[in-house]
Order: C-alpha cells, then sequence, then structure tokens
C-alpha cells in the first residue's frame, strides 16, 4: 500500500488500484461520481495537489505522498465555500450528477486564479459535462462566485 493525503487526513492505495475505485468502494467518499471512466465526463473530478483532475484517470502510483481533495472537503476551502453559496443563489444545478466534478474543477481553477476570466471558467468546465444541459445556470453561478471570491466574501 501506498500512503497519500485525502482531505487532510492520512489513507492508503494499492499502486494498481485507480483512485477513483479505492476513493469511493474503499474510503467512502461516494461524492466522487463515476461515470464514463475514461476521462471524458469529469465527474469523477478531485483534485490533486490543487489541481483539477479526473479520479478515473489516476493509479495509486501516481498519487504517493501527494494530497488529493474531494467533493467532501469542499466546504473547508475558502473558494469552495463561495462556490455552494453562488451556485444555491443561482440554481446553478438540476439533478447534481455532475455537481461534484464541476464544483471541484471551479475551485481549482479558483484557487490558482482568484480573478478568473469568462473564458478561463468556461476553458476549465471544457472536460465537464451535464446530463441536464444546464450550462447557463453552471455558468451563472461560475461568474457569481468568482465576485464572492474577489469580495473575500
Amino acid at each position: 500500500m501506498i500512503g497519500f493525503t485525502l482531505n487532510g487526513q492520512t489513507a492508503e492505495i494499492a499502486p494498481d488500484e485507480s483512485l477513483l475505485s479505492t476513493l469511493r468502494e474503499r474510503l467512502g467518499q461516494t461524492g466522487t461520481k463515476q461515470a464514463c471512466e475514461i476521462g471524458r465526463c469529469g465527474a469523477c473530478t478531485v483534485l490533486l495537489e490543487g489541481h483539477a483532475i479526473n479520479a478515473c484517470l489516476l493509479m495509486g502510483w501516481q498519487v504517493a505522498g501527494k494530497a488529493v481533495t474531494t467533493i467532501e472537503a469542499l466546504e473547508t476551502l475558502a473558494e469552495g465555500r463561495a462556490l455552494v453559496r453562488a451556485m444555491e443563489e443561482e440554481n446553478g444545478f438540476q439533478c447534481g450528477y455532475c455537481a461534484p466534478g464541476v464544483m471541484m474543477s471551479l475551485v481549482g481553477l479558483f484557487t490558482l486564479s482568484p480573478d478568473a476570466t469568462d473564458e478561463m471558467i468556461c476553458t476549465a468546465l471544457e472536460g465537464n459535462l451535464c446530463r441536464c444541459t444546464g450550462y447557463h445556470s453552471i455558468l451563472r453561478g461560475a461568474f457569481r462566485a468568482r465576485t464572492l471570491i474577489k469580495d473575500r466574501i
């Protein structure tokens, strides 16, 4: 087994096991959704060392000694709290299946670039598919979150 940090706590993963499988099946992090399993839908997006990445594409040996943040830790991050508030205010999601991946993609962006441009926000979301096609409300929520983060709320 290989050690890594999960939401601030020590965790272990087998070197040949996918991060997605470990998160969902062994570590109880079921907020990270399992969908396409080939890195095309973004439902399994987590933060690896602060960068948004698809958990289905990572093997245990790739996360050794690194920090992984899942949707379960979202509200421990200032950017995450602002994003939750903004998505609620803008009715950002319908069914919510894409929500964890979208939220983690945006938190990754806002952590690195709090003043992200509209184009940067759209680019950050390119890898996230919404089955309900709620892209307009998701974008409104993302733009609102940027404002909240800038205002430090």
